[in-house]
């Protein structure tokens, strides 16, 4: 998920009296939910390196262990070398309790990006195998909205009617949010085998891989990739018209078998894409001198000319 979403999520963390445990609470709590998000420094090289590093060895399980007990000494220091010099201050820091918030902070991290198309390396560093969850847009302002909301009411004091039915609104927004993020993964699931079964009936084999991926501002909508062989095919899933599934009239090779485009593969920038990719094809752009290769993927383009979500090499004739 955005930054936006990862801050909102430690700032109403800290709202549902999390920040109340110790000294430097909410801090730890925001700070942790953006913590794993280190690897964005690898954009300083370049686009593909960082799309080859992200959401790896700063986002996989041994992070989440390592993490906690990195912002805690971090923490701990800020507090002894900075926040206690002088007079003491009137509330000490708990170590334990910063560990704590810590962790909590830190696992929100990977379990929410885990949840959108661009997906999670979990076992990194021991196995670079990605994990889709499908559920959620990368950007999402309903949750934005349920997560300020939450933030507004636990630090502005509601009516007496509110209080009674809301006795923690910061918790509550957490609340609804995981409802929200379980309705959107069961609409998936079910979306899903809706697009096989159209597929079925409208004379197709059953997709080799398939995926139901959500779009932007609508949770109603969303976007399938479909390997048919050496094809790609796209379509549109709608909840409330009929047919549910509209399948584009276009398809995308995957791989063209050039000499050209077998000589890219073998780049290092082409296998660093091609180990993020996860419906990669190829398009062969022939020049007097030289072919130029498109690598993209299908999941975010069809145009690998005005993508972030592709590159191109060249190749001498």
């Amino acid at each position: 998920m955005d930054p936006i979403c990862h801050t909102l999520v430690g700032a109403t963390l800290a709202e549902t009296g999390l920040k109340r445990r110790t000294a430097l609470g909410a801090a730890t709590l925001i700070i942790g939910a953006n913590l794993p998000d280190l690897d964005i420094l690898t954009y300083v090289d370049s686009g593909v390196t960082a799309l080859w590093f992200r959401r790896g060895v700063t986002h996989g399980l041994p992070a989440v262990v390592l993490l906690p007990l990195l912002l805690t000494g971090g923490m701990l220091a800020w507090d002894r070398l900075v926040r206690r010099r002088g007079r003491p201050p009137p509330v000490h820091v708990a170590p334990l309790q910063i560990l704590l918030l810590a962790f909590i902070a830190v696992v929100t991290h990977p379990v929410l990006d885990f949840m959108n198309t661009y997906g999670m390396r979990w076992l990194m560093p021991f196995s670079d195998a990605w994990y889709y969850g499908d559920t959620l847009f990368i950007v999402d302002p309903w949750i934005w909205a349920v997560l300020v909301a939450g933030i507004y009411l636990a630090r502005k004091r509601p009516s007496a009617p509110v209080r009674r039915f809301l006795r923690s609104p910061a918790a509550a927004s957490l609340g609804a949010l995981a409802l929200y993020i379980a309705a959107m993964a069961t609409s998936n699931v079910v979306a899903r085998s809706l697009v096989t079964r159209s597929l079925l009936e409208a004379g197709y084999d059953s997709p080799a891989r398939l995926m139901v991926a959500p779009r932007p501002v609508t949770p109603f909508r969303r976007w399938v990739v479909i390997q048919d062989g050496e094809l790609y095919r796209f379509g549109t899933f709608h909840w409330f018209r009929r047919p549910q599934f509209d399948l584009e009239g276009y398809t995308y090779e995957r791989h063209p078998s050039t000499p050209a485009a077998a000589v890219a593969t073998r780049g290092p920038r082409v296998r660093k894409f091609l180990s993020w990719a996860r419906f990669p094809y190829s398009i062969v752009e022939e020049r007097t001198d030289r072919y130029l290769i498109h690598v993209g993927d299908a999941r975010y383009t069809v145009d690998p000319e005005a993508s972030w979500a592709a590159i191109t090499v060249e190749v001498e004739k």
